[in-house]
């Protein structure tokens, strides 16, 4: 399944009980149907007045933020074949769990900083696309520890991003074209090219 990092809606939770999430949506799905919820694809097993539920698979459970499945969340249905790609393409596979360190204000942007892991920072290229909570992204920079995004205001009020607060857990999924490509690397133990890819993502960031 593929989806583009646009929200669809912001659902609201009805409760998560063991592997089951409960939504109250606008949006009416069928069973079986794939919905990304905070960026994560879930498959649609029930249908009800003003919602539906979701299962969770126990490896699911285990890569996500479990506390940010509360209260309100992303929603987007799976992409079709004839739809308009206005993100970027988004599988729906949480890779990595970042913190919110740092938010600034300049004028009509906001500035969000995210701690993330080491081998997340590695997929991590400035100017190139990410997806955050199920949002697509592009992100600013990338430092030792953490990235940049820069958020406009439309993204601020049309999403859960104008209610985070520092501290918060996000979901990452980085860009599926680099992460191919790292991991086909790493796979034919190609060290040589690895270190030599490294050195030129350290070259790229000391010249931002």
């Amino acid at each position: 399944m593929m989806f583009s990092g646009l929200v669809r809606e912001i659902a609201k939770v009805i409760s998560l009980d063991g592997s089951i999430l409960s939504l109250n949506a606008k949006y009416i799905p069928e069973v079986g149907d794939s919905i990304a919820v905070n960026g994560a694809c879930l498959t649609v097993i029930d249908i009800f007045k003003n919602g539906f539920a979701l299962e969770l698979s126990a490896h699911t459970k285990n890569m996500l933020a479990i506390e940010r499945l509360k209260d309100k969340v992303h929603i987007e249905p799976a992409l079709r074949a004839d739809s308009r790609l206005d993100g970027h393409f988004v599988q729906g596979h949480i890779d990595f769990i970042g913190n919110i360190t740092e938010i600034k204000v300049f004028q009509n942007q906001t500035h969000f900083f995210i701690q993330a892991p080491k081998k997340a920072l590695m997929l991590c290229i400035p100017k190139g696309s990410i997806c955050i909570d199920g949002i697509s992204l592009t992100i600013a920079n990338v430092r030792e520890n953490n990235f940049e995004l820069i958020l406009i205001p439309h993204t601020m009020q049309n999403t859960l991003f104008g209610s985070y607060k520092v501290g918060m857990k996000v979901h990452i999924e980085t860009d599926m074209i680099v992460r191919s490509i790292a991991h086909m690397l790493n796979k034919n133990n190609f060290s040589v090219y690895q270190n030599k890819l490294e050195w030129q993502i350290n070259d790229m960031l000391m010249s931002y």
